[in-house]
């Protein structure tokens, strides 16, 4: 015991010494907004990105995924807010066909090949959709997007995608947002790049960027403006319980504090304490409010999220990608998703059973990572904690 409560001393000690060094290395690039910059906070996306739809046609959408590892609301929400608005032809795209294991949670089987969209569509993308990915310069990844944007695809980076599409050679000379922990990873890499704080998504012509993973509602809805008008846009934020999806955003509240880190140490320490949580899925599951709910709770350092149903059978999405499921863990917490709920709250309601659980500093980490301004009372209180 002796040992190991030296070792725990020890890997502590480290990581604060590592939030020390980028809490300082990141937070000098949070400039004020000057003039222009607070304009555009309050203006139009819509204005920005209007790609012509290829051949005339209604416009193509690829949401890229990498199959060894894909952020989960990165890929899922976009996916499934610009399906559910019906802005044209939205397609799931991968290396390979098949099994697509997201971050930190969840699975899913992706009908598309890079080969075979090109085969379908030789035109290309109007739209690309780029999540975090967990390796950022995969080679076949990079060769298809540079493919994509020699075509002239717009491209979406959310939250960390930003470092794919920096490995592409897609941010040289460009604005950009990005998240947090990866402004000056961009910076340093990408010659002329330039930060711009307060916006949430940051358009510069055919290259689109947001900041931490929260921002993947808001930017789908503001594409579902820029493609078929504002009426169409607040009729789906309406649905996911939107009240708002405009660029303006406090940045300068992110980054990562020795609280968060101290949160962190114990949390990953303190490993006896570490627990499953299941959420039953059933086919026609809101991709959205799974997503949500399962980022979260797998940002815990306490538990983890497995979608399950009885028969470990897979399940069809809302949006129709097929979902793999486990079987249920009988000792696992059992979190469900309230189908009565819209969409959006459900992070709302996650944060607030998770800090019921685990604690406000937990709650406020989780909110962190996702870049998450926490409402605490936008979608009401929380049911009782599992």
């Amino acid at each position: 015991m002796a040992i190991l409560w030296r070792w725990m001393k020890v890997v502590s000690m480290g990581l604060i010494a590592m939030a020390a060094w980028t809490a300082g290395a990141t937070s000098g690039f949070a400039q004020p907004m000057d003039a222009h910059q607070g304009a555009r906070a309050a203006a139009p996306f819509a204005l920005a990105l209007r790609p012509p739809p290829a051949g005339g046609t209604a416009p193509v959408i690829a949401v890229l995924a990498l199959n060894e590892g894909t952020e989960t609301t990165d890929f899922l929400v976009p996916h499934a807010v610009l399906q559910l608005a019906q802005v044209g032809v939205v397609e799931a795209v991968a290396p390979r066909a098949g099994a697509v294991t997201l971050m930190p949670a969840l699975q899913v089987e992706v009908p598309r090949s890079f080969a075979a969209f090109d085969s379908v569509y030789p035109q290309g993308a109007d739209i690309v959709v780029v999540p975090a990915l967990h390796t950022e310069d995969d080679p076949a990844v990079l060769a298809w997007l540079r493919a994509q944007a020699a075509k002239g695809a717009v491209v979406v980076g959310i939250c960390s995608g930003a470092r794919v599409l920096g490995r592409a050679g897609l941010l040289e000379g460009r604005r950009f947002a990005g998240h947090w922990y990866d402004r000056s990873t961009l910076l340093r890499r990408h010659a002329g790049a330039v930060h711009v704080p307060g916006q949430r998504y940051v358009d510069d012509g055919p290259v689109v960027t947001t900041t931490g993973v929260s921002a993947s509602l808001p930017v789908s809805l503001a594409l579902v403006e820029t493609l078929t008008g504002a009426e169409r846009a607040r009729a789906v934020a309406t649905a996911l319980g939107m009240p708002s999806w405009g660029p303006a955003h406090r940045s300068e509240r992110f980054g990562l504090s020795l609280a968060h880190v101290g949160t962190l140490s114990v949390n990953t320490l303190l490993f006896w304490r570490h627990e499953r949580i299941d959420i039953p899925v059933v086919d026609g599951v809101d991709d959205v409010a799974l997503a949500l709910a399962a980022d979260a709770w797998s940002r815990t350092y306490r538990s983890r999220a497995e979608a399950v149903n009885a028969l470990a059978s897979p399940v069809h999405l809302r949006s129709g990608l097929l979902l793999r499921a486990a079987p249920p863990d009988a000792s696992a917490t059992t979190v469900l998703l309230d189908r009565d709920m819209q969409p959006a709250c459900v992070l709302d309601h996650s944060l607030q059973m998770i800090g019921q659980r685990y604690g406000a500093a937990t709650r406020q980490w989780v909110a962190t990572q996702l870049e998450y301004e926490d409402p605490e009372v936008r979608c009401g209180a929380a049911g009782p904690s599992p």
